[in-house]
């Protein structure tokens, strides 16, 4: 199903403003949870599992987000002005 360009601009408005606060809730708890059942990491494992959860939550929504901050093609900005 193909989403248009107004669906997919307000989807990913819902996105970063309701879900990208809530996953990284879930990151720092993963993390934390990590930290109690492993013990302390060193920093750079870390780091390096909070770049792979910072990466990792874009990649199902890359359809929804693609394109968003250009024009809406569907607008018709492209037909030239009337006289």
């Amino acid at each position: 199903m193909a989403l248009g360009y107004r669906t997919r601009r307000r989807l990913s408005l819902l996105i970063l403003l309701v879900g990208m606060p809530l996953y990284v809730v879930a990151a720092v708890t993963a993390v934390n949870w990590m930290d109690r059942s492993f013990g302390r990491q060193p920093i750079w494992v870390e780091l390096l599992v909070y770049v792979a959860l910072g990466f990792l939550w874009a990649l199902p929504f890359r359809r929804v987000f693609r394109g968003v901050g250009q024009a809406d093609p569907e607008d018709g900005a492209n037909r030239p002005p009337r006289d």
